[in-house]
This record gives C-alpha cells, structure tokens and sequence, in this order.
C-alpha cells in the first residue's frame, strides 16, 4: 500500500503521477480517521459513503484526461460551522437548529466541489466558535496530538487536530479572533487568515459578523495557498465580499525572500508579561533566519496593540450577544457551561462601549498602515506560550492573558501562522506573518520560503506515526 503523503502538494503529485488513486488516498484517511478519532477527538460526523464517491468521480476524471485543479481528488475537512449539503450543522452545540443549513452548501464548499475535492465530514470546534469543550453537551473533546493532556486551540480546534495528525490532508477553519492561527499554533502546522472580505462567509454561523472570516488550515503554506486560490474570490451573496481580482498565489511563493521587507514590532509582540522565553527565542532565530536569506529587517512599534486586542473582543462579544440573544434569554441552560458566560459579556457592554471600539477600530487601522507604510510583512509569535494543559485553561485565562491574534481581525489584515520549533516539551512553537491589506502574496511567500529551509511543519506527532 502507497504511504499516505503529508502535504496536499505531494498527494497532488501523486495522484497525477498515478501513484496512488483518489480512492486509496481518501480510504487510507478514513482508516487514520477511525484509528484516531477516538483519542483524539476531531470529527463529529464522517462523510464515508459521500467521500468514497466524490473520490471515485475525481478518480473517473483523472482517467478522462480532465484536471479541474490542485485540488481535485484531495480529502478535506470543514469545521462544524460551515454549511455542507450532505451533512447537518452543529456549531457543536444543543443550541441550534438541526435544520439550519439544511440543503444547501455553503460558497467555499460549492467551491470545493467544483474542484473535485472530497470532503471527509465535519470537525469540531468551540461551542458556537466561542465556548470551552464541555464534556457534558456530548460532543467529542479535541485534544492536542502532541499531548493528549494539552488544548488544541479554538476555535477551530478539530481542523488542528485533523490535520497535525493526518486525517486529513487540508480544512476549513475560522477565524474572528485568532481561531484559524491559535489551533495552527498548539498543533504545529500553518493556517491563514486571508484579508477581511476576500473569502466569502456566506453558509456560516456567525460569531462576529464584522469580524469573521473562513480560511484554510494545513501543513504547509502552500498548501494553504493552494486553498486559498478556489476560495477567494466576490460572492454578492456575502455583503462583506470585496470584489477584487484574486491573484496568483502560487506565483507569489518564489522561494525568495530577498529584498522582503520584514518588520519586527518589539514593543508587547515580544515583551508583553506572559511570553515565555522559548517562544521569543524561537521566534527571534526564525527572523534571523529569514535575514540570513535577503531579508530586510528593521523594528517598528504598532501603538496601542493592547488595547487592539481588547476593542476587537468588545466587538465579537457584542455581536455574538446580539446574535445569541434570544436564545440566551429562553434556552441559557442548554448552552454549555463555558459557552453562556461568555456569551453574556457582550451584556456589560454599552452601546457607548460599542461605539468607542468601533472608533479605535478606525484609528488603529490608520495607525498600523503608517507602521507599515515602509515594509511589506510584520512578523510576531502567534501564540505567547505553547498549547496549555486541558485542566489548566479558563474562559478568564482567554482573556486576560496577553494575544497576539485579535489585532489583526479588528485591522482585517491577513494573518499566516506557521511552525518555527519546538519547546523542551516538544510542543510546537508558531510565528505569524501580517501583510497590507488583500496582500496574501507577501505573507504566503514569506512562509512558503521559510519553510523551504525548515522542516518542523512536517513533523508528525508519535500518536499519528506508524
């Protein structure tokens, strides 16, 4: 039997060279799926008999001489918050209705299908993208495939898991305050939010209507470009849609960085209270690294990153509030036990608190296109610290420890994160690239060439070898 490839890229090669067929690629995963879901929690429904046909169409093209793209005959997954015509939405929770997204897919799956990929079922996340797992609500606990002890991330825990371990190939996650790049991070591999309004959101349950965003997660970054480039795009159905021409992502990844120019904000990016040592060292050598290549590095400060961090959860909590409101105020119980809480917060603040975040959103938006105006790509840790243990995290931990992520939602910039090593624990450390805005080219080709001189987004955690 022809071994499972790693990354999407290998697996498209592969099926072209006629090495491994769509078919055997997509039941090779389904055994890792049933090997290793139940440790590990990251699927909650399996798309078996859908997969195995979209597989055989895609294998049937392939034999007419027919190549749709990259994409055709590559399994996936899609966070459980995504809407698939031949599977029920949960938003992993009792909460909504069974019949939400009933029949249709949503415009990235549409998408998908047009390319001839084959979508293995749909994965865990936070409770409505929001809440901690509760065990109680009968939904499967993600856990960290480095250590089963330690988080996965949210929100878009399932897609990390999935794709660390290697029951799928790519997934969708989202993202509306770090939820693509915080599972990228504590999983070890790359995920990408792409700039606010280039991929649609319509078929998706919404956390923060102006702040939310679908992308894709993967082992390397061009894999995610690879996904990127049948997601983006105008879709009149999203009024967040930007229509804009989609460029070639995969002529951006040149292997170069020279001339690149990379800025570094110091200033809470890597002093604030809480970054561990390994992190900034870690991440401090990656930028070394990238200088060593043709880089152009140079310091900046990006004023008030903080207080960034805070506007953008005063925003998605007031959004998600006004979303959720009726069902709080009927059906509070049937939320989980993390999930209700932090969905009441958006009650404490005032429509004047509302107001004044949406104020600093613009302000801050301007102050970081000055900070920017002379490079092309910021790059800071994603995470302050490697994933925490299961039994250690807290919905106030969330929000009071420092973040790197949210600041980049409220800006709308797009955001890639990657692995750039490991901690004494052997758990995996993540950088994030920023770019201007619709600027993934910069970004992609930032962590594409970094990556073509490292390899930790192609280490596999010893649960998923063998």
């Amino acid at each position: 039997m022809t071994s499972v490839p790693l990354t999407v890229a290998s697996a498209g090669k592969a099926l072209r060279a006629r090495e491994i067929s769509s078919t055997e690629l997509t039941t090779q995963l389904l055994a890792k799926v049933k090997a290793l879901n139940p440790a590990l929690g990251a699927f909650i429904t399996v798309t078996e008999e859908s997969a195995l046909a979209e597989a055989a169409a895609a294998d049937a093209l392939f034999g007419k001489g027919v190549d749709k793209g990259p994409l055709q005959g590559i399994p996936y997954g899609t966070k459980d918050i995504i809407a698939t015509v031949n599977a029920p939405t949960t938003a992993n929770s009792n909460i909504l209705d069974r019949a939400w997204g009933h029949g249709y897919d949503a415009t990235v799956i549409t998408r998908m299908r047009e390319q001839g990929a084959v979508g293995l079922g749909k994965l865990v996340l936070s409770e409505f993208a929001i809440g901690l797992p509760d065990p109680a609500m009968g939904f499967p606990v993600p856990k960290n495939p480095w250590n089963v002890d330690h988080s996965a991330g949210g929100s878009s825990s399932g897609t990390g898991v999935a794709v660390a371990s290697g029951m799928i190939l790519c997934g969708f996650g989202t993202d509306t305050g770090g939820s693509i790049r915080g599972p990228a991070a504590y999983n070890g591999h790359s995920g990408l939010k792409a700039t606010f309004g280039r991929v649609s959101k319509t078929g998706c349950v919404p956390l923060g209507y102006s702040l939310d965003n679908i992308g894709p997660m993967a082992r390397s970054v061009e894999d995610c470009a690879l996904m990127l480039q049948v997601i983006a795009g105008y879709d009149p159905a999203d009024p967040c849609s930007v229509d804009v021409r989609v460029p070639d992502y995969g002529a951006a990844m040149t292997g170069s960085v020279a001339g690149l120019r990379v800025g570094v904000p110091t200033a809470y990016f890597f002093d604030a209270p809480g970054l561990i040592p390994e992190v900034k060292t870690a991440v401090l050598a990656a930028i070394d690294k990238l200088k060593s290549v043709g880089a152009i590095v140079r310091e900046l400060a990006i004023p008030h990153a903080e207080e960034a961090k805070d506007a953008n959860a005063i925003i998605m909590f007031s959004e998600a509030c006004a979303y959720h409101r009726t069902d709080l105020q009927e059906r509070y119980n049937m939320y989980g036990k993390f999930t209700a809480p932090m969905l009441v917060r958006g009650v404490l603040y005032s429509g004047a608190d509302c107001i004044q975040a949406s104020r600093f959103r613009t302000y801050f938006q301007r102050e970081v296109a000055k900070a920017m105006a002379d490079v092309d790509i910021l790059v800071t840790p994603t995470a302050p610290f490697t994933a925490p243990r299961r039994d250690e995290m807290t919905p106030e931990s969330r929000l009071l420890d420092p973040g790197f992520l949210g600041q980049w939602n409220l800006t709308g910039l797009p955001a890639l994160a990657i692995p750039c090593g490991f901690s004494n624990d052997n758990m995996p450390i993540s950088m994030q690239f920023i770019g201007k805005p619709f600027d993934e080219p910069a970004v992609l080709r930032a962590g594409d060439a970094y990556q073509r001189l490292t390899d930790w987004h192609l280490r596999v955690p010893p649960i998923a070898q063998g």
